[in-house]
């Protein structure tokens, strides 16, 4: 995802984190205020943040960004902001406030004042971004190159891995992008149940014009752009047309959290970052095990007292044992793109055929391996597209993630995040000419290598352990 420049926000939106024990209980949720009808607070502190939005907003409405990962009905009459765990707490999730005031043109200025504020951790605007999160305009076809599709698969030895580990259902990889076309003949019947966090209205926008459904007004995760889709034919293809999707029999739960919009003549995917947060905590608390994430805002685009985007929901997806794969960007660059550059993220550059880097992928110290991103054919909106990025590259380690975590199952053994980026790390193809590959990572997807490097580790540590 691009944040376009100067980068857009929604208007008269921000977003606040409030600090550990600061959080007050009368706070609606957002889904409370959505699916409930709980009105959302017009006050928060009774004190310097209420003043400061009314000095520079007129009038607030304030509620929760997430919701408690533990239900009403599992504690029954506890009020939502004090059903959060302490992960929650810490992590900073259940610190985020989505505040909407009347005047917009006030909004810079209160950000900046209530930056000051001694209660408040981290507040910005909530700034709009778009996608796709890819090289070129993708090549539709109602048919594909078979010998092409298999090429990717096979250079990061996919169908070996998976004739090692074939996947388990109980292991779920989020996908948080664009939806899917869930009616996909590839697709149909091989997906989990989704949902949707676009909230988006056409102010929001500036020059781009919004299509489809964008006010998230229903659960269903339908593709209207195809980035999603491309992602998700890599991960779960039943295998018809293309080659089996990588993540085998793992189970693939989509969420929409980029909506559809034209920019000129292309179709693109655009979100708020509150959005995408939203769509991402809930994916967490469902219990998936990988989410993949073929999106960034570039670190350019932030002001330099902006928080990092995503960072809470980063930290708290970590702390649950959530492996995150990242799309590493496509400038070409040396370069920070989040969530890819956080910390415990395991960002991916892209190589072609050749296992050479390619031209569009951004680099960095932060970036961990690469994985094919050239020419990639896999699932359209209707029919196949043939695609290229980062965003493409990364659903191929995601893949590769679950499998990871299918096998560790296998053996009754705990895989966390960062020994799954270790795995990968050292069990990586070298680059055909690692000179051209400096800020690409250790090397190239090596998909069986990991399973017979996690089997070398778990049985050293049984070893040891007797």
């Amino acid at each position: 995802m691009n944040t376009l420049r100067p980068p857009l926000r929604v208007p008269r939106r921000l977003v606040l984190r409030l600090k550990l024990g600061e959080l007050p209980d009368h706070l609606p949720s957002l889904r409370e205020v959505r699916c409930d009808g709980v009105a959302p607070a017009t006050r928060i502190d009774g004190g310097p943040i209420d003043r400061l939005l009314a000095h520079h907003g007129v009038a607030a409405r304030s509620m929760r960004l997430h919701s408690a990962r533990i239900t009403r009905l599992q504690r029954p009459g506890v009020q939502g902001a004090r059903r959060f765990d302490d992960l929650e707490q810490l992590s900073g999730v259940a610190r985020v406030l989505r505040i909407e005031v009347a005047d917009d043109a006030g909004v810079p200025a209160l950000v900046q004042a209530l930056a000051q504020v001694t209660q408040v951790d981290s507040v910005m605007p909530d700034w709009v971004c778009t996608t796709p999160f890819d090289a070129h305009r993708p090549q539709h076809a109602a048919q594909i190159d078979p010998a092409a599709a298999r090429r990717p698969r096979a250079l990061v030895r996919l169908p070996q891995a998976l004739a090692l580990q074939r996947g388990d259902p109980s292991v779920i990889v989020g996908l948080a992008d664009t939806g899917v076309a869930r009616h996909h003949g590839e697709l149909a019947r091989r997906l989990r149940r989704g949902f949707d966090t676009v909230d988006l209205d056409a102010a929001a926008l500036g020059d781009l014009t919004l299509v489809g459904d964008n006010t998230a007004r229903d659960e269903e995760p339908e593709d209207e752009v195809g980035h999603g889709s491309a992602c998700a034919g890599i991960l779960r293809a039943s295998g018809t047309g293309l080659p089996a999707g990588g993540a085998g029999l793992c189970g693939l739960t989509p969420v929409r959290v980029l909506g559809a919009a034209l920019q000129g003549d292309k179709r693109v995917g655009v979100g708020a970052l509150a959005n995408i947060d939203a769509g991402m905590k809930r994916l967490i608390d469902l219990g998936v095990q990988v989410i993949n994430m073929s999106f960034g805002t570039p670190d350019s685009a932030l002001g330099s007292t902006d928080p990092r985007p995503h960072e809470e929901v980063v930290r708290y997806a970590l702390a649950r044992g959530v492996l995150l794969v990242a799309a590493s960007g496509n400038s070409g660059r040396e370069e920070r793109y989040y969530p890819a550059a956080h910390e415990g993220v395991i960002a991916v550059g892209a190589v072609d055929d050749a296992m050479a880097p390619s031209s569009f992928s951004t680099r960095g110290g932060h970036v961990a391996l690469c994985a094919p991103g050239r020419d990639i054919w896999t699932c359209g909106l209707d029919g196949y597209a043939c695609v290229s990025g980062t965003s493409f590259a990364a659903p191929f380690v995601a893949a590769a993630c679950a499998l990871l975590v299918a096998h560790a199952q296998s053996r009754a053994w705990p895989l966390d995040p960062q020994s799954a980026r270790e795995i990968l790390v050292a069990s990586a193809q070298p680059f055909a000419s690692p000179r051209s590959a400096v800020g690409c990572g250790a090397g190239v997807l090596d998909a069986l290598a990991a399973l017979t490097l996690l089997d070398q580790r778990i049985a050293a540590a049984l070893g040891a352990d007797s």
